[in-house]
């Protein structure tokens, strides 16, 4: 008589990913990582949005009398399209962030992330933000971009499972000068300084309806839409672990 050997089944609880998205202004992620974020959560990535400024001091066409309500308003519209489940809106103001500001920043978004992820297994954690030299110039960009990369080693150290972040660039193809039309902006980075190119044009309608949700921005919009084309859904990241 042969005896049956027992099989157990054994698989893998998958990991929940979890992106932070961590910006100065209610339209950078629309204007930048749009069709990465896009694509993560069609893939199923649990989204979290920070913004630092309601955009107050920003383009005002329209010469509303409550800019910044107005933008918060348009976030969560584009938000909503790309699939976040929650939104943070910090309160500091716009155009005027300073080192005080970043290391306060930090604390809210250690805050934030270990609220939102206490208790909870099997996850990993990834932030995203813009390039350290502010992508376009803009302090509020570089506070942005510092505090993200300051509150992710941090947590990392108090034994969060952090995975890496990615700072949105821009492409030196694209933006082969420096600009100086308002602040200082550099020029695109090298290919070499590239950890990371996602193609996204198949879903370019869609990176173009979160942008059109940030109508008062419709300058900034239609500029880099122009400029782009298609282009405006592929993103390229310094990635940092």
């Amino acid at each position: 008589m042969t005896a049956k050997v027992g099989m157990t089944n054994c698989y893998t609880i998958p990991m929940q990913k979890i992106i932070f998205g961590i910006f100065a202004h209610p339209d950078d992620e629309a204007f930048g990582p749009c069709g990465t974020l896009l694509a993560e959560t069609k893939n199923g990535t649990e989204l979290h949005l920070i913004t630092l400024t309601a955009g107050e001091n920003g383009t005002n066409p329209d010469n509303l009398p409550n800019l910044g309500e107005v933008r918060l308003q348009e976030w969560q519209a584009g938000a909503t399209l790309l699939g976040a489940i929650s939104t943070y809106h910090l309160g500091y103001v716009d155009g005027t962030l300073g080192n005080n500001d970043h290391i306060a920043i930090t604390h809210e978004i250690e805050k934030i992330v270990r609220n939102a992820t206490e208790h909870r297994d099997d996850i990993e954690i990834e932030f995203m933000s813009l390039d350290l030299n502010g992508l376009t110039g803009h302090i509020d960009h570089i506070v942005a971009g510092r505090s993200a990369c300051l509150a992710f080693y941090r947590l990392r150290s108090q034994g969060l499972p952090m995975s890496r972040i990615r700072l949105a660039c821009l492409s030196h193809d694209d933006y082969p000068e420096a600009d100086t039309g308002f602040v200082y902006m550099e020029p695109g980075r090298d290919t070499h300084e590239v950890s990371e190119v996602i193609d996204s044009r198949n879903i370019v309608d869609e990176v173009r309806a979160v942008m059109h949700c940030h109508h008062t921005q419709r300058g900034d919009c239609d500029t880099q839409i122009s400029k782009l084309g298609d282009n405006i859904a592929v993103d390229h990241f310094i990635v940092r672990t």
